[in-house]
């Protein structure tokens, strides 16, 4: 999860009504391109010919997903920084690009999974419409109680730190995080979204709009991710 540093300009629980109303439509209109941009994305890399062996190499050994999520974490990073200059809006641009690509080559091994388990992208569709309700839920939570969750902070990064480590020793061991590690991690990705809205209406800056759609759109990714795998995990029981 994205910890963000917030700007010292003025928040947007501060500002005047129009420019608080302003930077969350900016906000949330960055955050649907970014989903738009990675749903083409992985649409082009799902169709593309080479898309067999680039999965295969993702997964195939014993620590290539490893190197994988290593080299994400690493872009995630920069992405993130890149999103919260201050001295420079294409940077943040950049920042925000860079993470959408990554995130879509992350997916990338998980919906060809899916894809060839149904023959269509029926199971990612559901996922991605399951994601939406329950962010729209969450959203709605957090803007008609303005109840501020930014204490969940701490909690999140100490927890976000366990579960990179519970994802570490299972790759080196091979045991197979199960259906209750996915469920825990999608009422995690919850918390991570609750979070990230609250800190919208409360605490970033009304110029941050661009490391403020990062953030979430990260949170949602997360979201997506773990609903993408218990839907998979009871597709392949049947």
């Amino acid at each position: 999860m994205n910890q963000t540093q917030y700007s010292h300009t003025l928040t947007a629980a501060k500002a005047r009504p129009d420019e608080r109303a302003s930077f969350i439509r900016r906000t949330y209109a960055h955050l649907a391109v970014a989903i738009l941009a990675f749903t083409g994305i992985e649409a082009m890399l799902l169709s593309s010919p080479n898309t067999t062996p680039l999965v295969e190499k993702m997964i195939g050994g014993r620590y290539s997903w490893l190197i994988v999520l290593g080299c994400f974490m690493g872009v995630s990073w920069l992405a993130n920084s890149l999103a919260q200059s201050r001295s420079n809006p294409g940077l943040q641009y950049l920042g925000l690009a860079l993470f959408v690509v990554a995130e879509a080559v992350i997916f990338l091994p998980m919906l060809f999974i899916a894809d060839k388990m149904t023959g269509s992208h029926e199971i990612a569709f559901t996922a991605g419409l399951m994601t939406l309700l329950l962010v729209a839920g969450l959203t709605a939570t957090v803007f008609i109680t303005k109840a501020d969750f930014s204490f969940m902070r701490n909690a999140l990064a100490i927890g976000g730190l366990l579960v990179l480590g519970l994802i570490v020793i299972s790759i080196f061991t091979g045991f197979s995080l199960g259906l209750w590690f996915s469920g825990f991690m999608v009422a995690f990705a919850a918390g991570a979204i609750l979070y990230t809205t609250s800190n919208i209406l409360h605490h970033y800056g009304t110029e941050d709009h661009v490391a403020a759609a990062l953030a979430l759109f990260a949170s949602v990714a997360m979201l997506f991710w773990y609903v993408l795998r218990i839907l998979l995990a009871f597709a392949n029981r049947d």
